[in-house]
């Protein structure tokens, strides 16, 4: 197994919340990073703050253009040389109700949740096999019980099942899949903070517990709530 300097962390969705928390951590555990979002203002400050060109790499990317995620994975390999951990984390929500909320909204969180979601391990797929590397996904806890009125809910459902799916194609190739599913956590993802909420920080924590076990473990699903969540 290569150094942990010497290994990559692909991030999407990766300019705020848990994301740039994941990036955070994956650099101090020597990551070199990948930096993918729409905002590219916001992840090249990230960047600047995880060591400069040496360190990261800034992409911008939209997840739901096959052509971005593609050339995402080629510029890493040409930076990099390889590929060792790539985290779809791209997502947002709207709100509750199938009467509620514009239709608009709701074709771009499809696109984004599911779609992108898998045009990422699409993109990724060949280097992580090379280097018997990690998928990780974030799938939610609205993706192990249905909220009410929620097509943000059913995204996750079709996450929780893209993560199932992958590991059973990735079985014997050495590539580990981990389904990371949040509770509620204080990050842009909600309009409102929530009371008592996980931290951005909590869920890579738990990213990194799955990235950092023995290439024989595979953490297949970590479900993190906060201690106060009652759903």
């Amino acid at each position: 197994m290569p150094e942990q300097h010497e290994r990559v962390f692909l991030i999407t969705g990766a300019s705020s919340g848990i994301g740039a928390a994941a990036a955070r951590h994956a650099a101090r555990a020597g990551y070199r990073v990948v930096l993918a979002a729409r905002s590219e203002d916001k992840l090249r400050a990230l960047a600047d703050e995880l060591g400069g060109d040496d360190r990261a790499l800034v992409t911008r990317c939209d997840v739901t253009e096959w052509d971005d995620q593609a050339a995402l994975v080629a510029r890493t390999l040409e930076r990099f040389g390889r590929l060792d951990v790539a985290f779809a984390n791209a997502g947002f929500g709207g709100p509750r109700g199938f009467l509620e909320g514009d239709v608009d909204v709701w074709r771009a969180m499809v696109l984004t949740n599911v779609y992108g979601a898998a045009l990422t391990i699409r993109a990724v797929l060949p280097a992580l096999t090379e280097a018997r590397g990690h998928l990780l996904l974030t799938g939610s806890v609205a993706g192990r019980r249905a909220l009410p009125g929620s097509l943000y809910s059913c995204t996750k459902w079709a996450v929780t099942a893209m993560g199932e799916a992958a590991r059973q194609e990735l079985n014997g190739t050495g590539v580990r899949v981990t389904l990371i599913e949040p509770g509620m956590v204080d990050t842009p993802f909600f309009d409102n903070p929530p009371t008592n909420g996980l931290e951005a920080d909590d869920i890579a924590r738990a990213v990194m517990y799955a990235v950092s076990q023995p290439p024989h473990v595979d953490v297949n699903e970590l479900l993190i709530r906060p201690t106060a969540q009652d759903t």
